[in-house]
């Protein structure tokens, strides 16, 4: 399930609004969290609050992309369009103009829009940003056991991803087809559209920054130059790790004409029914009889790694807690080892024969107890409790 706000609730508006309401919004939220106004102890807080309602203002200005969004949510936007196809398209120029005319400059749109194809500059000493080509990132969570967290395991996971088409080889163009200058960026594969004091370079809507465009597109992929697959992969979880935890895969995201982007694998441990995990340290349970509780004893004690003995004292109360040396989870970052921590639960016996109950108040008698006044069973209940 997506975890992100929704874009409505993000800009402030409703679903409702008209593209100049949201435009209005985006606006005045744009020049509020611009990072240039906030101290520099918030400016990383002050840009991602900037990307993220600039990525709502791309969907919800956009027809049909804010179509798809009203129907099926954040996963129709992610099931077709990669992190820079969000962008395209978007009118941005006239939102620019205006930031200009509030006094502050254009750096923030090329830092968080250079990847994307934009090109946000003063008119004097331009620069052309070219755009990245490297796949997306993309994240995935997976469930593992605390034995495979505590000795690590290599866990095989399913990724759906972009890859290059097969029949074009990523081309996008049919097998014979040929590829022509595009009219449109004159091979460039960016546009220019000036407002006021800026220029916008971006991203040429007809070739997509290609610039070129094809004659017949793949009937494989229909022009896209890629298509959605399922890879099987291999992911090594290392001991130690807990939930939460990241892991980072280097190339195992999706592909794009400069290289595939990182999968992160997101660690989420299942709960055991006999081990209960605090930091590095494990907290067990083991039950022992009244009579060893009294006498002392040596009992097994189930562990991560196995089973082990443990000696208990003679007139061990319940509740106490020992502690067995390095038998808790590894550290993920350096050798150690965390402990486990062993609760001495005393089962107090419920009922007695004849023989037994007489020994017990021969017992009791020895030790001067009156067993008129209170049970005697009763008060070692009450003592191993």
């Amino acid at each position: 399930m997506s975890t992100k706000r929704d874009y409505y609730e993000i800009l402030g508006v409703n679903k409702n609004s008209s593209l100049d309401d949201i435009k209005k919004a985006y606006r005045g939220l744009a020049m509020q969290h611009h990072p240039d106004r906030v101290p520099q102890e918030k400016k990383k807080e002050a840009e991602e609050k900037f990307k993220e309602i600039s990525e709502a203002y791309a969907v919800l200005s956009d027809t049909q992309k804010r179509a798809l969004y009203d129907q099926y949510g954040h996963s129709g936007i992610d099931q077709k369009y990669a992190y820079e196809d969000i962008f395209k398209g978007a009118d941005f120029g006239s939102i620019f103009g205006n930031m200009k005319d509030s006094g502050f400059g254009g750096g923030i749109f090329e830092e968080i829009f250079g990847d994307l194809g934009f090109d946000i500059s003063g008119s004097a000493g331009s620069r052309q940003r070219q755009r990245s080509k490297r796949g997306r990132d993309l994240q995935i969570e997976i469930d593992i056991t605390l034995e495979e967290a505590y000795s690590g395991a290599e866990k095989p996971i399913t990724v759906p991803r972009y890859e290059p088409c097969s029949t074009c080889q990523g081309s996008g163009a049919k097998p014979g087809s040929k590829k022509t200058t595009c009219v449109q960026c004159k091979g460039q594969g960016q546009v220019v559209m000036s407002s006021g004091f800026f220029q916008i370079r971006q991203t040429c809507p007809k070739c997509r920054g290609e610039g070129y465009t094809i004659g017949q597109a793949c009937p494989s992929c229909y022009g896209e130059g890629r298509a959605k697959i399922t890879r099987k992969i291999e992911v090594k979880i290392p001991a130690g790790v807990d939930t939460g935890s990241s892991l980072r895969v280097r190339g195992e995201g999706e592909a794009g004409t400069q290289g595939h982007g990182d999968l992160y694998v997101l660690i989420n441990i299942k709960p055991d029914n006999n081990f209960e995990r605090h930091n590095n340290d494990i907290l067990s349970e083991v039950t022992i009889s009244l009579v060893k509780a009294i006498l002392g004893s040596e009992v097994e004690v189930p562990t991560l790694s196995g089973k082990v003995k443990m000696k208990i004292p003679a007139g061990t109360q319940g509740g106490r807690i020992f502690r067995l040396k390095e038998k808790g989870m590894p550290d993920v970052h350096s050798y150690t080892r965390g402990d486990q921590l062993v609760r001495i639960n005393v089962e107090i016996p419920t009922e007695l024969n004849n023989q037994e109950r007489k020994l017990i108040e021969q017992f009791a008698a020895l030790r001067g107890e009156d067993i008129e006044k209170e049970g005697f069973v009763d008060k070692l209940k009450k003592t191993f409790r």
